[in-house]
């Protein structure tokens, strides 16, 4: 009686074992999570599914670290490193801007932050359609990030997939498409930026006057910095970024 007890015992913690090992890897290794099963007419499909989540985690990044995937000249605000859009570190005068083309230089993040992902998912539907029996062809091609007003549009061009099972079937025009108004959070930074390297300060109530579901915080920091942080009340999209500008000496205030 003990040892089937002993027996079953061991079974309840192999199986807590594999369950918790299961979890893990679902956090810390999203690129292999299961993807929508293969949609043999639908190649498309199979890259939404497979890039959505690592597309909204590059965003999320990108957006909370002033556009940069690696700040390099930045404010540590609440552990978290805020790219400088627009910075001097010279008392009573007005800062330069760090970033003049901000939608540009996001835009070159994202499709950096992105490569190896397309290419894994790539390669992941050549080997679902050959364990269907597929012969297939792929041609690499490269990632394009294209901005719209409340969404950003993923395109794949030159990426083509010729499959053959009796017939031959021609792919070439993959795109995925998130919900993100990243484009219009961008542009009021920029907006931001303008003034704050002009006047060395940025009223903000203007903003959320003329656009009611904005929401405009500036978080003053002793060294002179202010930390801007953008949202939007409707999609919760955030974008937050560093500026130092007509800072005063510590003692000083205006």
């Amino acid at each position: 009686m003990g040892d089937k007890k002993g027996q079953v015992t061991i079974f309840i913690i192999l199986a807590i074992v594999i369950v918790v090992g299961a979890v893990l890897a679902y956090i810390f290794l999203p690129k292999f999570r299961l993807t929508a099963g293969l949609d043999v007419e639908n190649p498309n499909a199979f890259i939404e599914s497979c890039m959505e989540e690592e597309i909204n985690l590059a965003i999320e990044e990108i957006s909370s670290q002033g556009g940069s995937l690696s700040p390099e000249h930045y404010f540590s605000y609440l552990n978290t490193p805020i790219e400088y859009l627009c910075y001097t570190n010279q008392y009573y005068i007005p800062c330069v801007v760090q970033q003049p083309l901000l939608v540009n230089h996001i835009k070159s993040e994202l499709d950096n932050a992105l490569q190896s992902t397309t290419r894994f998912c790539f390669n992941e539907l050549k080997e679902n359609y050959e364990k269907k029996g597929y012969t297939v062809q792929l041609k690499s091609g490269t990632l394009d990030t294209e901005f719209q007003a409340k969404s950003i549009l993923f395109n794949f061009p030159n990426y083509e997939l010729v499959v053959q099972k009796g017939e031959t079937q021609k792919y070439n025009s993959f795109s995925v498409i998130v919900n993100n108004n990243l484009y219009e959070l961008a542009n009021t930074a920029t907006s931001i930026i303008e003034w704050e390297s002009t006047y060395g300060d940025a009223e903000t109530t203007i903003y959320m006057t003329y656009y009611p579901n904005l929401k405009v915080e500036k978080k003053k920091q002793s060294d002179g910095t202010t930390i801007y942080i953008l949202t939007n009340r409707d999609t919760k999209n955030k974008f937050q970024f560093a500026s130092r500008s007509v800072a005063w000496p510590p003692g000083y205030s205006i």
